[in-house]
């Protein structure tokens, strides 16, 4: 009597799940809107040096100025002769105008963080990403030591916290400190919502669970948020909207319970049995005492086994004492390198492509929707391995077109087209990284899973602070991003190959479990491609005996 059985008997797709799954959606919009806060707030509009000669002409005017001289738009001009003629002049630029974006004005605007001073948002957004280090570090060291729910919880309010305190701030080193703070629920909120949602989830809605409704929920976010500040025309006020709905995750632990699954691993037998009830008792469902004790008898004995054979505890660097299990999470490691490197440099690179960024952020944002369909429709049918390998590949080839379009192609022009493009590059990079999150969470064993999940996923993230650099390669040649992140896709996809089939299988619980998993399975096995073999084989079967 397993988890999964007693899990059916309790209800594993009724009301309770229903309910935790719209709780996870929730946390899919905060976790959108927190997430690309960082890009709104120092988003950097064209600008030009003001002085008094320009300072009352429109900035069409400006820019038509700007573009008939060979200095920057941060040299200080002066000496309009004939209306045309300038001159520049060696003083310091102390006062600038700005084309708003739909009159939105951001921090880089409102403190003048721009020429001599442009690296300081950049400062931000490493302080940024500094913080999510820690915070995965931290907080998935904390759900697997005080529970899921709890660390969902301190993860969410402290970037909830940061965000706010942030929209306070008026110098550089309150706003590095500020999302510093912010930066330490970075992915964090989301992937402990997945896990606690994942336990819950019968192994066959899981797909259809998990990536629909963060392909609604996400998709929701990301669209609206652009719009959303520009509505409020100001960065600070953006920011109160997108912290304050974060108190809304202090009404969770009235509404669900802590992770079965976990309590299991912590041999808090009566406090599992407890909350597997309550689903019950949601679920309308009646299951017998009968059912419950042989449940923790069943996880009594399995303990006291496995106690006999090894005194360590799972832990994550246990991960790395046996070979196969070692191999399995290097894997999963470089792989979330690859992900989110790509998935940040596509997501991020948005300027210079004919089109407002805000809206073509927004616009763009669109393709998670299919590609949440993509995962529940290609699944559960070419397996976890085929997804996420054939997402890779796919996503590589489109990137690869989209970098040398943008070399070739006037952007004024043909903005159309490459926002087509930009938009099948995200759908590529969103399939891998959303199957990528349910495919790690089903190799890692039960017992280490927020850990190593949050392992996984700090290094992924620790990865994002090269984003910026990566973009920064298109001043040497401007398909050199694409080609660049292409051929880490490519690696990526083969990469795929080494790691085991997860669908249909009961997965693995502790390290030993982890170790065996998948024993003697082919580098090429896809369950499309096996069943079909098998099918062939008995249809042969069948007319030898006919």
């Amino acid at each position: 009597m397993d988890f999964d059985r007693v899990l059916d008997k309790c209800g594993s797709f009724g009301r309770f799940q229903f309910v935790i799954l719209i709780l996870y959606g929730y946390t899919n919009v905060l976790s959108s809107l927190h997430y690309f806060s960082q890009t709104l707030v120092t988003f950097t509009p064209e600008h030009w040096c003001s002085h008094d000669d320009i300072r009352e002409l429109s900035v069409e005017e400006v820019r038509s100025i700007y573009a008939n001289v060979t200095h920057s738009s941060c040299t200080v001009l002066s000496g309009v002769v004939n209306g045309s003629g300038i001159a520049a002049d060696e003083g310091i630029c102390s006062d600038w105008i700005f084309d708003y974006e739909s009159d939105y004005k951001s921090i880089t605007t409102e403190l003048k963080w721009v020429c001599d001073q442009a690296h300081l948002p950049a400062v931000g957004q490493s302080f940024f990403f500094m913080g999510s280090v820690v915070g995965t570090i931290s907080f998935g060291f904390l759900s697997d030591h005080i529970g899921r729910l709890p660390a969902l919880l301190m993860s969410t309010l402290s970037g909830a916290l940061g965000d706010f305190l942030t929209s306070f701030v008026n110098s550089l080193p309150g706003f590095a400190a500020c999302r510093f703070v912010s930066g330490l629920s970075t992915d964090t909120m989301y992937y402990l919502m997945y896990i606690l949602v994942f336990e819950y989830l019968s192994p066959k809605r899981r797909t259809f669970g998990l990536n629909i409704i963060l392909a609604v929920f996400y998709c929701f976010g990301l669209m609206t948020s652009p719009w959303a500040a520009i509505w409020i025309g100001n960065w600070r006020q953006y920011l109160w909207l997108a912290s304050l709905p974060a108190l809304g995750v202090l009404a969770y632990p009235l509404l669900i319970c802590e992770s079965a699954q976990w309590l299991l691993t912590k041999k808090k037998y009566d406090r599992a049995v407890d909350c597997l009830k309550k689903v019950a008792k949601f679920n309308g469902r009646k299951v017998e005492d009968s059912v419950f004790d042989e449940f923790v008898k069943h996880y009594r004995e399995k303990m006291n086994e496995e106690e006999k054979i090894t005194k360590q505890v799972d832990t994550f660097m246990g991960m790395f004492r046996t070979p196969r299990l070692r191999r399995f999470t290097l894997t999963l490691l470089l792989k979330s390198v690859i992900i989110t490197l790509s998935y940040d440099v596509i997501n991020r690179n948005m300027e210079g492509l004919g089109t407002s960024p805000f809206k073509l952020f927004s616009f763009t944002s669109c393709v998670y929707l299919p590609a949440g369909f993509t995962i529940l429709l290609l699944q559960n049918r070419i397996g976890r391995k085929g997804m996420a390998c054939g997402a890779l590949f796919v996503g590589a080839i489109i990137t690869t077109v989209t970098g040398f379009l943008i070399a070739f192609l006037d952007p004024n022009e043909n903005a159309v087209l490459l926002a087509i493009m930009v938009g099948l590059g995200r759908f590529g990079t969103t399939v891998s990284y959303d199957a990528e999150i349910q495919y790690a969470a089903e190799i890692i064993p039960t017992s280490v899973r927020g850990r190593a999940v949050s392992n996984v996923h700090v290094v992924g993230l620790a990865s994002s602070s090269l984003a910026f650099y990566v973009i920064y390669l298109a001043q040497f040649y401007k398909p050199l991003p694409s080609i660049f992140i292409s051929c880490l896709m490519f690696f990526g996809s083969g990469l795929c190959l080494t790691l085991p089939e997860t669908l249909n299988k009961k997965l693995p619980e502790n390290l030993a479990d982890g170790e065996r998993f998948a024993m003697n399975e082919s580098c090429f096995y896809f369950p499309c491609f096996h069943k079909r073999r098998e099918s062939l084989t008995q249809t042969a079967d069948y007319k030898s005996e006919i």
